[in-house]
């Protein structure tokens, strides 16, 4: 296996993927090819209900969002794990055209061997090659472990995720990993660009080179030379069952992680379990031209559904990003710091939080929070204006 220089390397990402970082619990960074779709002075966001518990969360959604007074209208776009091709099709020209969009999860059938994951699929057609999952500490909840605030970037396109298997004859069946060189270069300089910008000081690869030699060696040897072009980041790398078992132990000593699709999978659930779990951490999926915001983790929580105890949290964080990266920011973080204040009241944590409230009185809360700073905004507005009349 021919390996390049650093030099070759870069020649794939000539221009910067990223824009200037923000605030609090931010999940990514923009980029700046992504349309603004506006119309009217109103941006238009694709939503995707999904399975499970998101009809409820994402309905909760739209309406965290019209209290924030934010100027967006949702394009709704129903895909679930029965939906047809054609269904699908349309949800990412929904995303395509739009832009920006943020969805549940859909589920995949496990029945249907011939039947392909349609989260995938998003990912793959729309090239959202990066997924951003920021582990962080929720204020005033105590968990194993304190102060965990790390990042876990996952290549989203390629990898065991290809979805290229066939069984050649029975009962044996093949599966293709695919790594290119151009795919782990751009998820390389994203995630040394995200600790630029974030002021983060260490980024560590986590693969698996010792076995996979040259599948994930062409990964390690990417992400080492990428890493010579950013002489102020510490680089390591960490084999894939060592890093499971740090992260549980020492989470700590992580600020970016970096890795293939299917171990960024894995550790970004871990990362989610250690700071509260899947209703506690949002997430986004970012292209080229697309960003697609959503949950930390692939539960759908169908066995939540109608029982008001599902965490909204991650939803709700999800959609404060969501309106940061397509320029709203006052809004996003107003409905940011609701959710973290909400989450700062024991009385008001839902059972996978270890309290009693119901989904429905976390969501009032934040409604309520969320609406007093609107209006705190807006006075706030008003007064510099005539101030500086």
């Amino acid at each position: 296996m021919a390996l390049r220089s650093v030099a070759s390397v870069y020649t794939y990402l000539e221009k910067s993927l990223l824009q200037p970082a923000r605030r609090g619990f931010s999940t990514a960074l923009s980029l700046p090819e992504i349309p603004s779709a506006v119309y009217g002075g109103r941006h238009t966001v694709a939503l995707i209900p999904g399975d499970g518990i998101g009809p409820e969360l994402t309905g909760y959604v739209k309406e965290v969002v019209r209290f924030s007074g934010a100027p967006v209208d949702f394009e709704e776009v129903g895909v679930n794990r029965e939906s047809s091709d054609a269904e699908l099709e349309n949800a990412l020209l929904a995303l395509s055209r739009n832009g920006v969009g943020l969805k549940g999860n859909v589920e995949t059938d496990l029945s249907r061997v011939n039947t392909k994951s349609k989260n995938v699929a998003i990912r793959k057609d729309l090239d959202l090659f990066a997924n951003v999952v920021r582990c962080k500490s929720l204020p005033s909840y105590r968990t194993r472990h304190s102060n965990v605030d790390l990042v876990v970037i996952r290549e989203n396109t390629e990898g065991e995720y290809s979805q290229l298997e066939h069984e050649n004859v029975a009962g044996v069946v093949e599966s293709l990993k695919i790594i290119t060189e151009k795919n782990s270069a751009r998820i390389a300089k994203y995630a040394f660009e995200y600790a630029v910008q974030h002021k983060r000081k260490k980024v560590c690869a986590v693969h698996k080179a010792n076995i996979m030699k040259q599948s994930d060696g062409l990964f390690l040897h990417v992400c080492s030379e990428m890493a010579k072009l950013y002489p102020s980041i510490e680089f390591s790398n960490m084999i894939i069952d060592n890093c499971a078992m740090q992260m549980v132990s020492n989470p700590g000593q992580f600020e970016v992680m970096v890795m293939p699709n299917l171990y960024g999978n894995v550790i970004g659930n871990i990362g989610t379990g250690l700071v509260g779990g899947p209703g506690a951490t949002p997430g986004a999926n970012i292209g080229s031209r697309c960003a697609v915001f959503e949950q930390g983790t692939r539960n759908s929580g169908r066995s939540l559904v109608g029982k008001n105890i599902a965490n909204p949290s991650a939803m709700l964080l999800a959609s404060a990003d969501m309106l940061c990266h397509i320029g709203l920011h006052t809004h996003g973080e107003t409905i940011e710091q609701a959710v973290v204040e909400v989450l700062q009241e024991p009385e008001l944590r839902t059972p996978d939080l270890g309290g009693n409230a119901t989904t429905l009185e976390v969501v009032q809360e934040v409604f309520s929070k969320v609406k007093e700073k609107t209006k705190d905004n807006l006075e706030r507005r008003i007064a510099e204006k005539k101030a500086s009349a």
